[in-house]
C-alpha cells in the first residue's frame, strides 16, 4: 500500500477549473489549510441547529428518499450469494444528531456507536435516539481526524457526507485505522457528494469542506488497500443539486 504521504503529494498537483461561485474555489486543497481547515468547520458547524433539516442543509424532505436508497443498497450484503455482514454493531461515523442511526442503522444493527465533534449533536442525539437508548452502546465526541477504534469490533462503518471535511492525510489515516477496526468481512460504506471528473475537487469556503470526484475517491479508496465492491448513484434527488455516489468497500 502506498503511503500517505505519496497519496496526499498526488492529489494536491490536480488541475481543477475554477468555480463561479465565491464560496467555492478550486485553485487548492484542504492540506494547505492545515488546523484551520478543521477550526473553521468546527465554527460553522456551530452556527447550524441540532435539527434534522440542519444536518441535511435544509432539505430534511430528502430523507425518506436518503434512507430508502441507502437501506436497498446494502441488503444484499445479509443475504442471497453476496451476504458476508452479520448484523452486530455498527459505527455512524459524523453522525450528527443520529439520524441515519435512527432511520436506517438501528433497523438492520443490533447496536451503534456515534462519533460526532460537536457535542451540542451529540447531546441532542441522545435525546432523539432515547427510544434506542439500549442498543446505542457509545456516544465519541471526537472528529475522525482523531478517533482511533478499538480493533475487530464493527461489523459495518458508516461515513455519510463526513469525508468531505477530511484532509486526503487524515482520510487516508483513518481509513487505515479502520482496516483493523472492522470484524472480518466488515464493510465500509461512504456516501458522499461528488463533483464532475474534469473537476476533481472543489474547496468550499463556507463549511469548509472539499468535495472531490468519484475517481479521487476510488484513487483514495485503492491506495488504501480497499475493494469496491458496489456503486450506487443516488436517485429521487432535484435536479441541480450536487450528485451523491455511495461506495461500498471491504479490504478482504
Amino acid at each position: 500500500m502506498a503511503s500517505v504521504d505519496e497519496a496526499n503529494e498526488d492529489l494536491v498537483s490536480s488541475t481543477i477549473e475554477e468555480a463561479n461561485n465565491d464560496d467555492v474555489v478550486s485553485s487548492y486543497t484542504a492540506e494547505h489549510l492545515g488546523p484551520e481547515f478543521y477550526n473553521n468547520a468546527n465554527s460553522y458547524w456551530s452556527e447550524i441547529p441540532a435539527t434534522v433539516d440542519g444536518m441535511l442543509g435544509g432539505f430534511s424532505h430528502l430523507s425518506d428518499n436518503d434512507v430508502i436508497e441507502s437501506k436497498d443498497t446494502i441488503l444484499e450484503y445479509f443475504v442471497g450469494p453476496n451476504a458476508r455482514l452479520s448484523p452486530d454493531l455498527a459505527l455512524d461515523c459524523g453522525a450528527g444528531i443520529g439520524r441515519v442511526s435512527k432511520r436506517l442503522l438501528l433497523q438492520i444493527f443490533k447496536q451503534v456507536e456515534l462519533v460526532e465533534q460537536n457535542p451540542i449533536f451529540l447531546k441532542k442525539a441522545k435525546s432523539y435516539l432515547k427510544a434506542y437508548k439500549q442498543r446505542v452502546i457509545a456516544y465519541h465526541a471526537v472528529g475522525l481526524q482523531d478517533f482511533y477504534p478499538e480493533p475487530d469490533r464493527y461489523s459495518i462503518i458508516w461515513c455519510q457526507w463526513v469525508l468531505a471535511h477530511l484532509t486526503d492525510k487524515d482520510m487516508m489515516e483513518f481509513l487505515d485505522r479502520s482496516r483493523i477496526a472492522l470484524q472480518h468481512k466488515g464493510l465500509i460504506v461512504a456516501k458522499e457528494n461528488v463533483v464532475k471528473e474534469v473537476e476533481e475537487r472543489l474547496f468550499h469556503k463556507d463549511d469548509s469542506s472539499q468535495t472531490r470526484s468519484c475517481k479521487v475517491f476510488k484513487e483514495l479508496f485503492a491506495k488504501a488497500g480497499l475493494k469496491l465492491l458496489k456503486e450506487v448513484k443516488q436517485g429521487n434527488f432535484p435536479p441541480g443539486m450536487l450528485e451523491i455516489r455511495t461506495f461500498v468497500l471491504a479490504f478482504d
